[in-house]
């Protein structure tokens, strides 16, 4: 919740009335306290690991599979454990960091190496 100047001046206000109503100086009575904040930092962490795992396994299938992909993995299961607002895109983050590592074990098996070899 954020405060907006009508929302402190009321606040104020209110102060100053519980203060005429019983007698004492306004600076005498505290003022409320604010709310707290909700909790929106771990829904926005959340929601940008979940983004992150996204790009990082689609860059990983074309390149660093074996950096990238298992970096997507967690991400995206760490986004899942946060409860993010966007479990697609941290599903298909999970699901591209498995292709990255699925690429990079069909490279080895095949070219006996981790790069890839367009050329004949």
């Amino acid at each position: 919740m954020t405060l907006t100047l009508t929302d402190r001046t009321r606040r104020t206000d209110h102060a100053t009335d519980q203060a005429a109503d019983q007698n004492v100086a306004p600076e005498a009575v505290p003022a409320q306290a604010p709310d707290p904040a909700p909790g929106r930092a771990t829904g926005r962490e959340a929601d940008g690991l979940a983004v992150a795992s996204f790009v990082l396994g689609l860059v990983g299938l074309l390149a660093f599979n074996l950096l990238l992909g298992p970096t997507a993995i967690v991400m995206a299961l760490l986004s899942l454990a946060r409860r993010t607002r966007r479990p697609g895109r941290a599903y298909l983050g999970l699901a591209l960091g498995v292709a990255a590592l699925v690429v990079l074990a069909v490279l080895v098996t095949v070219n006996g190496t981790v790069a890839w070899n367009l050329g004949a």
